[in-house]
């Protein structure tokens, strides 16, 4: 769990292919899925957000919902990966990891323009 609370831009930014990695691990519904990005420090997602974004990912077919009954209570829509959700979240995973290496390139790099212009 992380305190770290990231720029609204750079959530928006990372958020879908994050929240479909996590759906492409298996079955899961919302909590869990707000559960487990916090866990891997990207910090606190809000409901508010986060069901918006899967309801577009199901109407996109990228997940297929299903709905269960609760054991102790009431039941639980699951959220599981489609063939087409999964070639989703091997491109976007792929945008983003050449984007950020770009960007962590630039970030990195030690030769300084050093001029004041």
């Amino acid at each position: 769990m992380s305190d770290t609370q990231w720029p609204a831009e750079w959530m928006r930014g990372v958020l879908e292919v994050c929240v479909l990695r996590v759906v492409g691990r298996g079955p899961t519904y919302g909590y869990a899925i707000a559960q487990a990005l916090e866990d891997s420090g990207l910090g606190t997602v809000k409901g508010g957000t986060l069901y918006p974004l899967l309801a577009r990912f199901e109407a996109a077919e990228f997940v297929a919902v299903e709905w269960r009954p609760g054991t102790s209570g009431p039941g639980r829509k699951y959220y599981t990966l489609t063939a087409a959700g999964r070639a989703e979240t091997a491109r976007r995973s792929g945008d983003w990891l050449a984007f950020s290496d770009a960007a962590r390139t630039l970030l990195t790099s030690t030769d300084d323009a050093g001029g004041d212009e």
